[in-house]
């Protein structure tokens, strides 16, 4: 399997970076700006997380394979709250204007993310240790 990632799928991480950055960065800035009255706890976490998500983005753009795990955390969100938030709503009573712009950023996330990659280096890869070596620990006492 090949695990590199080509030029030019580093730039269209960059512009998906960018991308994140722009729309979600806008967004929580104007809610930010705009906003009435103080957030309730659930809301004022929401838009914490998609803050940090979007200064995040940020240095995607410089780091666009680093960053990786910021696009997997943005797909797995999206996706999760189809069938956890989405889908019940209509048996309350209740719509959402977020699916369709969920959906794409979905498609986006799917189509960009370099999975030859992911999958090397996040699923078949061994994970670091748990444990300090010993060779590290008597390097470290002896320092």
């Amino acid at each position: 399997m090949d695990e590199t990632v080509s030029i030019a799928r580093l730039y269209v991480l960059r512009g998906l970076y960018l991308l994140n950055f722009l729309l979600v960065g806008s967004g929580v800035c104007l809610e930010f700006i705009h906003r009435q009255k103080p957030w309730d706890q659930i809301t004022g976490a929401a838009f914490g997380f998609w803050g940090a998500l979007s200064l995040l983005s940020l240095l995607g753009i410089r780091y666009p394979i680093s960053m990786i795990p910021i696009l997997l955390l943005q797909l797995c969100y999206k996706a999760l709250w189809f069938p956890l938030a989405y889908f019940p709503l209509p048996a309350a009573g209740r719509s959402s204007d977020l699916g369709p712009g969920f959906l794409v950023a979905i498609a986006l996330d799917l189509i960009v993310i370099p999975w030859p990659y992911v999958l090397a280096n996040y699923l078949k890869k061994p994970g670091d240790r748990w444990k300090q070596s010993r060779n590290v620990t008597s390097a470290v006492s002896r320092g």
